[in-house]
């Protein structure tokens, strides 16, 4: 559903962290950071432990996971368990992972909730749209209703018991960048906990999740860049703890085609990128949410969007969007209640 390239940490995404720093009365904890490329893309970790050794095997641990993951949910690795998935398209139910079984039943889940806003049956259409991308030419009308043909959640037979899924129409392609890595990122965050480090960030192509705060804090310093400009000042800048963070956006992702731009973004109900310029950040309590979320909300628009995110448990959004009277601002009744950073 969004087409990443993976080559920054926060390619397609308007949000720039800030992070803190410092030990308080009686803990000695040291900071540590590692990056390693998993669905391909960049995932940072920060992580305060009593030692490097310990630091080094709860990374270990906590990348492994990732990549584990990558190999369960990946639509560019023909080998993925996803991937072997939609080559028995049309075919009988498949038993799958509890990983795969897991994200595909929230996936469905965010899209009944968003009203197809949010579908990860894109598969073929993204597709599509990643040559028009690399080409800068709209997908050919007859490829594109072709593709169109073959998208819809409705189309994904899920069976908890049996733990399988079949997925009913050959040639279906299932893509699931909306909800993949905050996924793991959420992931990495919980095997930290069980490797005895709660206090930790994990970024993945800046899908974020934090655990504790850093020694002596009160929360990670969170920054949203402003809709035009990646890495400069930030709009915002939240205070967060035990949360994830996901922003959807066409800040540095998009494609001209005769004078009209398009997002990365497919809206999965028309075929086409979504032109409507905007940045959605979502704050949620875990990872996955706060992936799939961002991006509903960045289809449906803040009229739509905003009634979705405040009938979700403690989730909260921050809106920018590029009007013809120039930029306006949406909040969620959440998001105003945030904890925020000093300048």
């Amino acid at each position: 559903m969004k087409v990443t390239d993976g080559r920054r940490l926060a390619a397609c995404l308007a949000l720039g962290l800030a992070l803190t720093a410092g030990a308080g009365p009686g803990e000695t904890l040291t900071r540590y950071e590692f990056d390693e490329t998993h669905m391909g893309s960049q995932f940072h970790l920060v992580l305060y432990s009593p030692d490097a050794s310990t630091a080094r095997r709860a990374s270990r641990a906590a990348y492994d996971r990732i990549a584990a993951l990558d190999a369960a949910l990946s639509d560019y690795n023909p080998d993925s368990e996803l991937m072997r998935l939609c080559d028995r398209a049309g075919g009988p139910p498949v038993k799958v992972s509890d990983d795969l079984f897991d994200v595909l039943q929230r996936a469905i889940e965010m899209h009944k909730r968003s009203d197809g806003a949010f579908d990860v049956t894109v598969g073929p259409v993204v597709r599509l749209w990643r040559r028009a991308f690399r080409d800068r030419q709209m997908p050919a009308a007859d490829r594109l209703a072709e593709a169109r043909a073959l998208v819809g959640s409705d189309k994904i037979k899920l069976d908890p018991q049996a733990r399988t899924i079949q997925l009913l129409k050959r040639g279906m392609k299932l893509d699931l960048g909306g909800i993949a890595k905050g996924y793991a990122s959420q992931a990495a965050v919980d095997v930290l906990k069980r490797e005895g480090i709660d206090r930790a960030l994990c970024a993945g192509a800046g899908d974020i999740v934090v655990s504790r705060p850093p020694p002596g804090k009160n929360g990670w310093v969170i920054g949203i860049a402003p809709l035009e400009a990646f890495g400069v000042k930030s709009a915002r800048r939240l205070l967060l703890a035990n949360r994830a963070v996901s922003t959807a956006g066409d800040t540095e992702r998009f494609v001209e085609i005769d004078g009209k731009r398009y997002s990365h973004i497919v809206d999965p109900r028309t075929g086409l990128g979504i032109v409507d310029r905007a940045s959605v950040t979502v704050v949620a309590d875990d990872g996955a949410t706060a992936d799939a979320l961002d991006t509903a909300v960045y289809g449906l628009g803040p009229e739509r969007g905003l009634p979705l995110v405040e009938a979700t448990d403690h989730a909260a959004a921050f809106i920018m969007r590029q009007t013809p009277d120039g930029l306006k601002t949406y909040e969620s009744a959440r998001f105003r209640t945030l904890p925020t950073a000093g300048e």
